[in-house]
């Protein structure tokens, strides 16, 4: 695979492949995880297998607006919803996002899927959600964390699979037709956050 790969055409087919082979973040919560969360137990997560910390979401979450970016799969964004947040997943796999339908159908529960590439959110009106929930993990090797759990910083920010790994370790790790990863610098992602009126209050 060149470093001239579209990344957001190779990966929509590689997601859509990663559910037919029933990849972990492919397969939709039970109705059971969606009974609980409509009264009011639940848990989403993001990185590795620890849930993310309730209090960076709203006391409340009915009526809260949420986008889960390049979050689809049939996991978060349906346990969202039915803790009584409005929910839109936005994500570039037309597969991923049918898992969120089909959780929704089979669980009468209500929520907005979008086909799109999460670096052009242009389809959304400005100010349109409370909060924006999505994956972040780049600078960490991959390999040390999955089959340790150690964090163990290897690579630099703006990362990329396709720059920063050799093509042999990277089908090694991940397979030969994986999806690709990238990331912005965390000035760029923090940075720009700022700049546009968020306010920082945790981070983990």
């Amino acid at each position: 695979m060149g470093a001239d790969v579209d990344p957001a055409a190779h990966n929509r087919i590689a997601w859509d492949r990663r559910v037919d082979e029933g990849d972990e973040w492919t397969r939709p919560v039970s109705a059971e995880v969606i009974s609980r969360a409509r009264e009011g137990d639940w848990s989403v997560v993001l990185i590795g297998y620890h849930p993310v910390d309730r209090s960076w979401f709203p006391p409340e979450l009915r009526g809260a607006d949420i986008l889960c970016l390049a979050s689809g799969g049939g996991q978060q964004g349906p346990t969202l919803a039915a803790a009584g947040a409005r929910v839109t997943v936005f994500d570039n796999s037309p597969r991923q996002l049918a898992q969120d339908e089909l959780v929704a159908a089979r669980d009468g529960l209500t929520l907005h899927t979008v086909l799109g590439d999460m670096r052009d959110l242009g389809v959304f009106a400005d100010e349109s959600f409370d909060v924006v929930f999505n994956p972040d993990l780049y600078i960490f090797d991959a390999e040390a964390l999955d089959s340790g759990g150690e964090f163990v910083v290897r690579h630099r920010l703006p990362y990329s699979d396709l720059a920063d790994l050799p093509a042999a370790e990277r089908e090694r790790l991940f397979g030969p037709e994986a999806p690709v990863e990238y990331s912005h610098t965390l000035g760029e992602q923090i940075g720009g956050q700022l700049a546009a009126g968020f306010v920082l209050t945790g981070f983990a």
